[in-house]
């Protein structure tokens, strides 16, 4: 265990001298500055490169600051901005419908949530951040799914287990892969009773400034709260909340042009 902290510690060493360094540096000076043996230094060096978070220059075998980093703190910052932006149209939607709202994002196969609004005054609103709940039976893991690349949604659908939670649960490959499209085509997404009997969800996504989606919005309740009646009301409202998310982080809606919407088939 000692040896494992020892490792980390160094990988650490290596990342903040490459990021207080301008260009880039051979194995020998990061080895000198950090106070590593060069063996050692090379060893850790070809595991960051593999994984990105360094980058070689293949004719002299000079490294610098890989993408990954930058990748992975780019991630955490949109997600702090998410919930930042996010929160207060999230209030707004779950004051005007009176049903809970929830703000989540996609871990494989997946829905993480990440913010909730409680319609129960006695219950603290914030009491399933990070509960996880299947994608392929949730509004939420819906959008998020229907707007993955072909390589990237069957990638997740191989992590699917397809258990049928309700006799509603979309339980076959093929028929959710149908579903998606239509999810995609709409831009909206309902569990309609699929994850749990008696209770409904309906969810859109939200993009950021690269038009990409990042999370989405959903509104749920029981169905004698979200009835056949308001299903037409509640996605209204829910996605014109996912726009107003979106458009705080800077998307811009092709749209408006006639370029098309990501989420056009």
């Amino acid at each position: 265990m000692a040896e494992q902290v020892q490792v980390i510690e160094r990988v650490f060493d290596i990342l903040e001298y490459l990021s207080l360094v301008q260009g880039q540096r051979g194995p020998t000076e990061i080895a000198e500055a950090v106070g590593l043996s060069k063996s050692t230094v090379h060893r850790l060096l070809s595991s960051m490169y593999a994984r990105g978070y360094v980058d070689k220059n293949e004719q002299d075998g000079t490294y610098s600051m890989g993408i990954k980093l930058v990748e992975v703190v780019s991630t955490h910052i949109n997600n702090l901005e998410l919930q930042t932006e996010a929160r207060p149209i999230l209030n707004d939607l779950h004051d005007s419908l009176g049903l809970i709202v929830h703000l989540g994002i996609l871990d494989r196969h997946e829905v993480v949530y990440v913010e909730k609004m409680d319609i129960a005054p006695n219950l603290r609103r914030y009491a399933q951040i990070g509960l996880r709940v299947p994608a392929q039976c949730s509004s939420l893991g819906k959008c998020l799914l229907a707007c993955l690349s072909g390589e990237e949604l069957a990638a997740a659908l191989r992590e699917c287990r397809f258990e049928a939670y309700t006799k509603n649960t979309i339980t076959e490959m093929d028929g959710l892969r149908k579903h998606l499209r239509e999810v995609r085509q709409q831009g909206w997404a309902i569990d309609d009773e699929e994850y749990m009997s008696g209770h409904r969800c309906v969810g859109a996504p939200v993009f950021d400034y690269r038009g990409e989606t990042i999370a989405a919005v959903s509104a749920s309740g029981p169905v004698s709260l979200l009835t056949d009646e308001r299903i037409a009301e509640v996605v209204s409202k829910v996605q014109q909340a996912a726009s107003l998310i979106s458009r705080k982080l800077c998307y811009f809606d092709f749209r408006q042009n006639g370029a098309g919407s990501p989420l056009s088939p």
